[in-house]
């Protein structure tokens, strides 16, 4: 995969799917629970997960609602 974005961008991406993992283990959810709660495949969640996926925002706040957070908590910098 080329990178052509700002090693920064990857962090970023890299951090997000930090906390939605550690949210969602805390809600004691599997990647299968949360991809049904969210309809996001189970693929697509670990690939966000990795911080290899950029989600668009209609799946963050899918994430969000299925884990009962704030969306500005999700994403939170």
């Amino acid at each position: 995969m080329p990178r052509d974005l700002p090693d920064w961008i990857y962090d970023r991406r890299r951090e997000l799917g930090d906390r939605i993992r550690d949210l969602r283990l805390h809600a004691n959810l599997t990647q299968e629970v949360l991809a049904e709660m969210t309809g996001i495949d189970r693929r697509t969640l670990q690939r966000i997960e990795r911080g290899t996926s950029d989600p668009p925002y209609g799946s963050l706040l899918l994430i969000a609602q299925a884990l009962d957070i704030p969306i500005a908590d999700l994403v939170r910098g």
